[in-house]
């Protein structure tokens, strides 16, 4: 595993210690943003979250911004505006 480890940072030209705050970083969100998308019962964005790798920007923009978008029922309508005069 270090050889491997060894050689992505040798290519790459990062340091391991970048390489492992990079790989913590990304763990930690996508933890969080799994656990989210769970209790919200959102069984696609746990699928694109297990599969997809956007080293956290994925899982923060769930967090933040699309975890508090509520989807709309099959039973409601969206409102009419009322028009002004």
């Amino acid at each position: 595993m270090f050889e491997s480890l060894k050689i992505i940072t040798e290519q790459s030209g990062i340091s391991i210690a970048l390489l492992v705050i990079i790989i913590l970083w990304t763990f930690i969100w996508k933890i969080a943003a799994l656990i989210k998308a769970a209790k919200n019962r959102s069984a696609g964005w746990v699928i694109v979250f297990a599969l997809i790798n956007t080293v956290g920007i994925l899982e923060i923009l769930y967090i933040f911004v699309f975890s508090k978008i509520k989807p709309l029922k099959k039973s409601e309508k969206p409102r009419k505006r009322k028009k002004r005069k």
